[in-house]
């Protein structure tokens, strides 16, 4: 896909990527995520992601929803461990109202105290809502436990004393420590020639000062094997299996993507659904996912089914997994895999904020973007060799740490 890139003095970077559409899509990518924060700040980049909507230096929390929203446009956010985003999607008129928005929010939010508190209350529900769906809290659980003693082992929300410690003060401090002006990218898909976009880009960020960044991050220790059983008041099991896998510069990156989504990815084909749903009816939801990230990677799977199930499950996928170990793919079995990846991956061009965001991503993270062509030559470059080895290692059940919801007795 076409696109180009202009770096503006204090290292913010404009990413243009042209559409015929009348309809754009824009973010604000910053480099800045929950493992950036200390053991005390846990949970503040969500906070500030949160609070950014509040109240800037001309503006309350109802010119900011309405800055967009009264145009029919779509402004939203979210922060992951080594991310914050903010987006937009708008019509082709709104380019210059949407970008003079994301600094606004971004560069003059004024954090008041009563606007503090008030999300305080907001966040402290979404945490215990969050706690009572153990679907997802055992996701968090289980990081805590891949990525022991490290910040990428941390819920994003925060704890309950974390969030409700946090100041004004805080939240300014952890800003100037990692919003780095050279570690974000606003990008924009639109109808719009690349000199409207430097200009309006220049416009609203060149006076933005320069700060820029200086590595601080540690890459977390392997840690032990862990085999953890916790009761919960639910009325179901829930378990998760998993290990700290390859980062986003690791050769075998492609093909535990690729293995991942041959295992339990996206789709009702995959092999863990095939086998443990469709065939023998155990569990309504297995599925696994891998997440490569700067320093290291998260592999896992998860699936709910009755407690009495349990044990059928799991023998159900070791069996898979030595089936995978015990009878490498042969060419034929990886090339239908890489068709459906490659299949997958193309459709997913059609979600554009998603494509602008992801684009924002590599130009962070690599300094390019590869175009689809050589995304795809790098999926056909996976040997079954390489699937074997990757297979051998993190579908070992010796090499995995397991946690697991059961209902109180």
């Amino acid at each position: 896909m076409e696109y180009n890139v202009h770096t503006l003095p204090n290292g913010i970077r404009l990413l243009h990527v042209p559409s015929a559409s009348a309809i754009s899509h824009a973010c604000i990518l910053i480099n800045s995520g929950s493992r950036d924060e200390q053991p005390e700040e846990s949970g503040l980049a969500h906070f500030i992601e949160h609070l950014v909507f509040k109240r800037t230096e001309k503006r309350t929390t109802n010119q900011i929803l309405n800055r967009l929203e009264s145009v029919g446009a779509d402004l939203n956010a979210y922060t992951t461990k080594e991310y914050t985003c903010i987006h937009a999607s708008f019509l082709n008129p709104y380019l210059e109202r949407t970008l003079e928005l994301f600094n606004d929010i971004v560069f003059h939010s004024t954090f008041p105290e009563e606007e503090l508190d008030k999300e305080k209350g907001v966040i402290l529900d979404e945490i215990s809502s969050y706690l009572d769906q153990p679907e997802e809290a055992i996701y968090d659980d289980f990081e805590d436990l891949v990525f022991a003693n490290h910040s990428l082992g941390r819920n994003i929300l925060g704890t309950k004393d974390s969030v409700s410690a946090f100041t004004s003060a805080d939240i300014r401090r952890f800003m100037a420590a990692n919003y780095h002006t050279d570690k974000m990218v606003i990008a924009v898909i639109g109808n719009y020639s690349f000199n409207k976009l430097i200009k309006t880009g220049a416009k609203h960020y060149s006076d933005i000062p320069s700060n820029l960044y200086h590595p601080t991050r540690q890459a977390p220790e392997e840690v032990p094997i862990v085999n953890e059983v916790i009761s919960k008041p639910i009325s179901q099991a829930h378990v998760m299996l998993g290990a700290q896998a390859y980062s986003l510069y690791h050769p075998y990156k492609t093909g535990l993507l690729l293995l991942n989504n041959l295992l339990g990815g996206t789709g009702m084909s995959s092999i863990l659904n095939l086998q443990l749903r469709e065939k023998y009816g155990i569990a309504y939801t297995i599925e696994s996912g891998y997440s490569p990230l700067s320093d290291t990677g998260i592999f896992t799977l998860y699936f709910g089914t009755d407690q009495e199930k349990v044990d059928r499950a799991m023998s159900l996928i070791f069996k898979e997994f030595k089936k995978l170990n015990d009878h490498p793919l042969t060419e034929v079995q990886l090339q239908k895999a890489k068709n459906k990846f490659i299949g997958q991956i193309a459709l997913g061009e059609e979600n554009r904020i998603g494509l602008i965001i992801s684009m924002a991503k590599s130009l962070i993270d690599y300094d390019h973007i590869d175009d689809l062509e050589t995304v795809f030559r790098k999926i056909q470059a996976v040997s079954t060799g390489e699937m074997a080895e990757i297979s051998q290692t993190l579908l070992n059940p010796k090499n995995l740490s397991a946690l697991t919801f059961y209902p109180l007795p």
